[in-house]
């Protein structure tokens, strides 16, 4: 295949001046958790929040001047499509984003407001794609493809030419999803530090990788995807970023939601970094192999920072969750002065805090005189939860329910 690092090393000259490389950062609290030397490569700092202007702006810079005149089109989840409209503002030439209509209000607002067309279509990226695909036949404009495309995986393994610029690590933490990115990293890696470990980490509903490493082709997901994580949600890997990826990792990590959750929240709480679901995945596959990297120079790639506040909401929650420190309960009580009180003084002695309470006496499913309360209680960790449980029942307290997402770890 005709690609190699040097186009990684042209791809670097073409971006110098038009971004600047994010820096390296570490967290005495995070090696000390996973017992391993951890660096954050943190393209959330990037212009337009992603790791995406990398292989945008590539793109652009290598059109003709015809191409450049025709203007360009793309299909995007959200953060390729912010990527080249702020590419193809600075360069001057027309560019139109296809979103699905599923996609984050703010990635969305966020397109829009470098100055390029927004056209919604399908509900997911597949969806979007074909559409983006039709109007490109009709208009003549260049597809610049999110990861499909040798100029923008070129880009985007300048992210690896600075990673070897600053540490010689033992493992590389990727996410994954179209490949892109992981194929530039990989090449750029495999080039500059033969000896270090790439890993690829995917999502669980969109485990598209694991799924054409298996069938030894890129294949398309049966299932719909179904993750948090929108960035790694393509249902498909990219032709041309499995083949550089083939050979050169050794392992792929999934990820559920949950555990995706929990490593946005460590990152928001313990380094102030806020990410979206798959800019916290590589984290979340760290946490995952945490046995396997005790001792290790370990770098995670946080690739992106667009999250919608409504679904950021949310990840808290289930990473909360997940901790410990969030979980839902229903407990039937007498409807009768005082019983509500002495609950909820039980609960505050036991160094819970509610955060949302809701008191149901018309229930057809619990008796007259009595009440259902359903209570959100903030906690501090899955064994405070038990201990709440086990307080609870010898007050004689009947646990009706717990939430299912929500009393995972407490279960």
């Amino acid at each position: 295949m005709d690609f190699s690092i040097d186009d990684i090393e042209w791809a670097r000259q073409r971006l110098t001046g038009i971004l600047k490389p994010t820096p390296m950062l570490r967290s005495a609290t995070l090696d000390h958790l996973l017992g391993a030397e951890i660096y954050f490569k943190p393209e959330n700092l990037q212009k337009t929040g992603s790791f995406k202007l990398r292989g945008a702006y590539n793109r652009v810079a290598t059109l003709s001047p015809e191409e450049a005149h025709r203007g360009v089109i793309a299909a995007s989840a959200g953060n390729h499509g912010q990527a080249l409209a702020y590419a193809a503002t600075r360069a001057g030439i027309n560019a139109t984003i296809v979103m699905p209509e599923t996609a984050a209000i703010a990635k969305v607002d966020a397109t829009r407001g470098y100055g390029q067309k927004v056209v919604l279509a399908g509900v997911n990226y597949q969806a979007a794609r074909a559409a983006a695909d039709a109007l490109r036949a009709k208009s003549g404009a260049t597809f610049v493809d999110a990861y499909d495309d040798r100029f923008v995986i070129a880009g985007q393994g300048t992210i690896g030419l600075e990673i070897a610029d600053e540490v010689t690590p033992d493992v590389v933490m990727v996410p994954v999803g179209g490949g892109g990115l992981l194929a530039g990293i990989a090449v750029a890696i495999a080039a500059r530090l033969p000896a270090a470990e790439v890993i690829g980490v995917e999502a669980t509903g969109a485990a598209q990788l694991s799924a054409s490493l298996d069938a030894g082709r890129p294949v398309t997901l049966e299932r719909p995807v179904d993750t948090i994580a929108d960035g790694l949600a393509t249902g498909r890997i990219g032709e041309l970023p499995f083949e550089l990826i083939r050979g050169r990792i050794k392992r792929v990590v999934s990820v559920d939601d949950f555990e995706i959750g929990e490593a946005l929240l460590l990152l928001l709480e313990r380094m102030k970094l806020l990410a979206e679901g798959a800019g916290a995945a590589a984290l979340a596959g760290a946490l995952k192999m945490k046995a396997e990297l005790s001792g290790r120079r370990v770098v995670v790639v946080i690739s992106g920072g667009n999250i919608d506040s409504n679904l950021l909401d949310r990840i808290i929650s289930y990473g909360l969750a997940k901790a410990g420190r969030l979980t839902r309960l229903q407990i039937d009580l007498h409807d009768q002065p005082g019983e509500l009180q002495r609950l909820l003084a039980l609960i505050s002695a036991a160094g819970a805090n509610i955060r949302a309470i809701a008191h149901d006496r018309v229930r057809r499913d619990i008796p007259i005189g009595s009440a259902r309360v359903t209570l959100e209680l903030e906690t501090r960790s899955a064994d405070h939860v038990r201990d709440l449980y086990l307080r609870l029942r010898e007050h004689d307290y009947h646990i009706a329910s717990r939430d299912s997402l929500l009393s995972r770890s407490d279960s």
